[in-house]
């Protein structure tokens, strides 16, 4: 009982018909079938958004944990002694004007 027979889309397809008429029923098919085109374009495009997204923001992690040695060595950078580390805190080391 709940699902439609042909005699109900008959019925349906009549009514559409009187209340909008021939010539609209064909427009109104293309517009939707443009529609559903546009929307399926749209959502295709987010996935493929989304998926860059992931990519872009595992790829630095990749990165850092590949590239990074596994123990630092001193001996593998011999002018690491002589080049100076910058201040925990540059505030602390900038002088201020007397007021």
């Amino acid at each position: 009982m709940g699902a439609m027979s042909p005699m109900h889309w008959l019925i349906v397809v009549g009514v559409l018909i009187l209340l909008f008429g021939a010539k609209k029923l064909p427009q109104m098919a293309r517009s939707v079938g443009q529609s559903a085109r546009v929307f399926k374009g749209e959502m295709k495009g987010l996935r493929e958004d989304d998926k860059a997204a992931e990519q872009t923001t595992a790829a630095p992690a990749e990165l850092d944990a590949s590239s990074a040695p596994a123990t630092p060595d001193a001996a593998a950078t011999p002018d690491a002694a002589a080049t100076p580390q910058p201040a925990a805190n540059p505030q602390a080391t900038t002088e201020r004007p007397a007021a």
